[in-house]
């Protein structure tokens, strides 16, 4: 399936070396501090990602939406890997609720976030919600808008034909395996999105990429751009490798997606340089 993208595309790979909830006890290498975090991105623009999905945390580890702390995580990224692109996550974790989430946008001003659906709009969707996302579209702010399974797609698009999420054009990622057993996620995962995808309306221009868990991340990566998406691939989801090995750091998730691509032939390796992985 081939939709048409925006002009302000989303990377063929996109690196989430974190996340919210795993620590050092789960990956060694899982980075934590922001200058661990802008030393695995840019291992991972050297490998063929595009741009990062990133999260920060407070000095204990623990997850946190701070404004302060997305900033210094800009300044920095913009100082090591300038043409890696940046998206800052307002992920709830089961910390924060939607206002929370808004006023980290609202102070921040991203160029770019992900904020899932169900999240934000947990509820029916009221004026504050409507002038949240009409407010974020006019300063210029991309949004992934994230989505659990094809029930929250089938929402988004309702959200979007009453006007709470304005705009014709739209990023998507789709999660596969977050309610499967033990998070394993498999490539059939993505059928259901598939499938809900063959309704979209017509006037909407979707780029759409997935995140999977567990031991088979690679394969739903392959899976998805297999079928015209695209991929987030990190530690934050899965810390195996494809041949069931556990993954050095990150940028070994991103290469061991690179080679199983490169086996299926989507590209030469001279292709993916990190030059052309953002465009």
């Amino acid at each position: 399936m081939k939709l048409k993208t925006s002009c302000n595309a989303l990377p063929l790979i996109m690196a989430a070396p974190n996340g919210a909830r795993r620590t050092k006890r789960d990956h060694p290498a899982l980075p934590v501090t922001i200058a661990e975090t802008v030393a695995a991105a840019k291992s991972c623009f050297e490998e063929g990602a595009g741009a990062i999905h990133a999260h920060v945390r407070r000095p204990d580890g623990t997850h946190v939406l701070d404004a302060g702390l997305y900033r210094e995580l800009l300044a920095e990224m913009r100082l090591s890997v300038p043409r890696m692109r940046v998206q800052i996550t307002t992920e709830a974790a089961g910390i924060y609720d939607d206002k929370a989430q808004r006023d980290l946008v609202d102070d921040l001003k991203p160029s770019w976030v992900s904020i899932a659906v169900t999240e934000m709009v947990p509820h029916e969707a009221g004026a504050t919600v409507r002038a949240f996302y009409e407010r974020t579209r006019a300063n210029g702010t991309t949004i992934q808008h994230i989505l659990y399974h094809a029930e929250d797609l089938v929402r988004f698009f309702e959200l979007v034909k009453d006007g709470t999420i304005p705009g014709k054009r739209h990023q998507l990622l789709f999660v596969l395996g977050r309610y499967a057993g033990d998070q394993e996620s498999t490539p059939s995962d993505l059928t259901p999105y598939l499938n809900t995808l063959e309704t979209h309306p017509a006037d909407l221009e979707l780029d759409w990429a997935v995140c999977a868990f567990g031991h088979q991340e690679t394969d739903c990566l392959v899976s998805a751009i297999r079928n015209g998406g695209k991929a987030r691939i990190g530690l934050e989801n899965g810390l195996w490798n494809r041949d069931g090995l556990l993954a050095e750091n990150n940028a070994d998730r991103v290469r061991d997606l690179v080679h199983a691509l490169e086996n299926e032939h989507w590209f030469e390796p001279e292709e993916l340089r990190p030059e052309q992985a953002g465009l």
